[in-house]
């Protein structure tokens, strides 16, 4: 299990365009079309199937909002920063 992450770890961790929702890190991600988000949120569910952590996505006309928290530690952690990252990667 991974270690819950405090408040200052969290801020100083979290990737850039991200930001704090209470016990999950989240952002919402910009496309010229629906068709674009709807190939960048499924670029994310690879990502996430491979990492087994799978964030919330909102698929919405030309927005994906990505949402992550660790349901089992009740918070934030190093896996959420990290799949973050690696979303951040696909953008």
């Amino acid at each position: 299990m991974a270690e819950l992450l405090d408040d200052d770890e969290i801020q100083t961790q979290l990737p850039e365009g991200w930001e704090r929702d209470g016990e999950e890190i989240t952002r919402t991600f910009e496309f010229d079309d629906y068709l674009a988000g709807l190939d960048f949120a499924r670029e994310v569910g690879e990502i996430a199937d491979e990492e087994f952590h799978h964030p919330q996505m909102i698929v919405d006309f030309q927005e994906v909002e990505v949402r992550f928290t660790s349901h089992e530690e009740g918070g934030i952690t190093d896996q959420d920063i990290e799949m973050a990252g690696a979303v951040n990667d696909e953008a």
